[in-house]
């Protein structure tokens, strides 16, 4: 599994920024792709995710109703588009495919890609 994240960079607070990840190698009938952050001196947090069977989503408390997570399954490609960012989103974003499989969990992770947030 090969995940290649893209479009991180500075932004003003109040503005947006749409982060993709593209994704190769993924043989499973279902998982789930979606992004985690992690800021200076703090643990890695999940952001957003969605099943790639059902389409079903999933969003952090502090990023609800500003971020949005999709898929294109054709392109096996994840977008998170991000808007009214705050100070408090900078972070490196990483792309993320979960596998539950017979009870165990599997985690890929992608290159992570820096989100800067000016105030």
């Amino acid at each position: 599994v090969q995940l290649q994240a893209s479009g991180g960079g500075l932004v003003q607070a109040g503005g947006s920024l749409r982060l993709s990840c593209a994704a190769s190698g993924l043989t499973f009938d279902d998982y789930a792709i979606g992004w985690f952050r992690q800021a200076p001196g703090k643990e890695r947090e999940g952001v957003s995710c969605i099943s790639r069977r059902h389409g079903y989503t999933n969003y952090a408390d502090s990023v609800k109703g500003r971020f949005t997570i999709s898929s294109d399954n054709a392109k096996n490609t994840v977008y998170l588009q991000m808007n009214s960012l705050k100070p408090e989103d900078t972070a490196v974003y990483y792309c993320n495919v979960r596998v539950q499989r017979l009870g165990a969990r599997y985690d890929y992770w992608g290159q992570g890609t820096l989100v800067t947030v000016s105030s």
